[in-house]
């Protein structure tokens, strides 16, 4: 048998012992697994995930919305320096039209409010899905402890 060389030695020897050490529970929390997880539980932690998705892909929505609204109330504030008379670009869809200061504050405004019944309508719905996760884990954690994590 030849002799290895001391590199090859080291990293076997580091593997062996890391793949030793690596756990994710302590062992008295990792033989805690006699809960069986019944097709009710799965259900109910498959709903969690789907709320949990649910809730951050609104939280995403409501940040952008609210970018929006700031850069909504900047430019309310630059077409009140703004003349009369004077005709500006208002940017619809794609977009942008030349408006006359008076009618492009009037569409601003109008924009702002069905902005605003958005953010009301994603922070409602925002505020129902962790209402459902809190039961869901009220009920999870009583049935199954420390064995499942639902937090982040």
């Amino acid at each position: 048998m030849t002799p290895q060389p001391a590199a090859d030695q080291f990293a076997e020897c580091f593997r062996t012992t890391n793949m030793n050490n690596m756990r994710m529970l302590a062992e008295e929390e990792e033989n805690d697994d006699g809960t069986e997880v019944t097709w009710e539980d799965q259900q109910r932690i498959n709903t969690f995930s789907k709320l949990n998705t649910r809730l951050r892909s609104i939280e995403e929505r409501l940040e952008e919305l609210k970018q929006e609204k700031d850069a909504l109330d900047d430019l309310s504030t630059e077409l009140e320096l703004t003349d009369e008379d004077e005709s500006v670009l208002y940017k619809i869809g794609e977009s942008f039209l030349h408006l006359p200061q008076p009618r492009a504050m009037k569409r601003l405004e109008k924009d702002q409010a069905v902005l605003s019944a958005q953010v009301l309508d994603l922070s409602a719905g925002a505020e129902q899905c962790e209402k459902e996760m809190k039961e869901l884990k009220v009920t999870l954690y009583a049935r199954f402890g420390r064995a499942i994590n639902l937090d982040e």
